[in-house]
């Protein structure tokens, strides 16, 4: 992946290409064919010259294709079936991105990145929306060119251990070798997490892979593995030897928010990634799931008739994000709501709702009004 200099560095290199584009249109006064719109302060001679980026949602449009990055081995998020197609939480996001921007959930070219490899494919524009258990952090949000949207999954980051070992939490594991994924959130949170318990980790085992991860473990290299708890719960499940002969401490050390990113800039795009999700929550708010949608176009409460998409005297409601009227009537019949994608995808691993459920139970999932 590139380094946070060098990204700084093109960004850099790309401001100086804009101010020289700039003045090289000086002359031209008219600013017929032009994508600048220039204006003059008062009390200064300065002009100054605004460039307009182009729109990334209607680039999404006009290609008829969502470019979602993902991955293919992680259960329960996004594996491959026998037919060769993306099955998983988040590969279903990627689906309920498509309906609501394009009306068709299966118009996505799904890109599977390696973990290193995630920000460096949503600078360069190898994928429009980045969508793949990825914690939303300040660190992130400031240094990879990424803007991070209302996440999908809150989750934590756990220990996972042999169930013949002697450890019942992580406080007990003085000394220990730990391997996690190199490139993510996992390998500070250990150092920090010893730190807090005022004990020692012997070392930290980083690797690119999964499956080196877990040969690592297995060879007895390292005595815990610490990763976000859905995916230590997903990889347990497929466990070489059983899901039975593993563990999952009851610690929970950090706050893992996962959240779909665009790249910075690229505000229509991702106002429309936002309610695309939200769409999924207020559903399942609303009663409205894949099976009775079509009932619920006739249902007389002008708040659901207004989320539907359901023609009104004087018209649609247009909120402005660039989406259909329609779009979450695409989203709900053709992918589901939050709680259908949860149940068919995470439930079967043994996960709870938890903290994932709706904000009118307890839980964080809260959609903005309709309006």
């Amino acid at each position: 992946m590139a380094s946070r200099a060098t990204f700084r560095w093109l960004a850099g290199i790309l401001a100086l290409t804009l101010v020289l584009a700039a003045c090289s249109d000086d002359d031209d006064a008219s600013g017929e064919g032009s994508d600048t719109t220039d204006s003059t302060d008062p009390d200064d001679d300065t002009e100054i010259t605004l460039v307009q980026q182009g729109s990334a949602l209607e680039a999404v449009k006009d290609a008829g294709v969502l470019k979602c990055g993902t991955r293919d081995a992680l259960p329960g998020f996004a594996v491959l079936n026998e037919d060769g197609d993306h099955i998983g939480f988040d590969a279903d996001f990627c689906r309920v991105i498509a309906a609501a921007i394009l009306g068709d959930a299966e118009a996505v070219d799904f890109v599977d990145l390696e973990t290193e490899a995630r920000f460096t494919a949503l600078q360069s524009g190898e994928i429009d929306v980045l969508v793949r258990n990825t914690t939303w952090t300040a660190g992130r949000d400031g240094d990879e060119g990424a803007t991070f949207l209302q996440p999908t999954f809150y989750d934590g980051q756990g220990m996972m251990v042999a169930d013949d070992s002697e450890f019942e939490s992580v406080e007990d594991m003085d000394g220990t070798s730990i391997c996690v994924a190199s490139g993510t959130t996992t390998e500070g949170n250990v150092a920090t997490e010893f730190a807090r318990l005022g004990i020692t980790v012997n070392e930290v085992l980083s690797f690119a892979d999964v499956a080196l991860i877990q040969e690592a473990f297995i060879q007895g290299r390292c005595d815990g593995w610490s990763s976000d708890v859905s995916q230590l719960t997903g990889l347990r499940s497929e466990f070489p030897d059983g899901p039975d002969a593993l563990r999952i401490l009851p610690d929970v050390f950090s706050k893992e928010p996962l959240a779909p990113a665009v790249l910075d800039g690229n505000t229509d795009l991702a106002q429309a990634v936002n309610w695309a999700i939200f769409a999924t929550v207020q559903a399942e708010e609303f009663g409205i799931d894949s099976t009775n949608v079509e009932e619920f176009l006739e249902s007389e409460d002008p708040n659901v008739r207004k989320f539907l998409g359901v023609d009104e005297e004087g018209g649609t409601f247009d909120p402005g994000l660039g989406l259909p009227a329609d779009f979450a009537l695409q989203v709900i019949s053709q992918v589901g709501n939050y709680a259908e994608i949860f149940e068919e995808h995470l439930a079967p691993l043994g996960l709870d709702r938890g903290i994932n459920t709706l904000w009118s139970e307890g839980g964080m999932l809260y959609a903005p009004p309709y309006r």
